[in-house]
């Protein structure tokens, strides 16, 4: 009975470790969806920034669903922009990319 209460009381400590690796939420949104939400600081009332904030959230909330975050959207979009070939890159050293998916 005593090595139970022990162990919960241990259980009660320790239970803020659980959700260190949790994503930051804005709403129902990830937090690093709301970037926009700097230059909206600035400007509140133009209505552009506010579309821009709106439609940010809204899209990477869509990739979310798709099975991507938004780190890994960034870098998928920014893979997309810069293609396949690789200036940087020596012809010798430069690999085919390979699509395991």
């Amino acid at each position: 009975m005593a090595a139970e209460q022990i162990e919960n009381l241990q259980e009660k400590m320790n239970w803020h470790w659980r959700n260190s690796m949790r994503t930051v939420r804005f709403f129902a949104f990830d937090a690093r969806a709301s970037f926009p939400a700097i230059l909206l600081l600035f400007r509140l009332a133009d209505w552009r920034f506010w579309a821009l904030f709106i439609f940010n959230l809204f899209l990477f909330r869509f990739l979310e669903n798709k099975g991507l975050t938004v780190p890994s959207a960034l870098r998928n979009f920014r893979s997309w922009i810069v293609g396949a070939e690789r200036p940087g890159w020596l012809s010798v050293q430069r690999r085919k990319f390979i699509d395991y998916g």
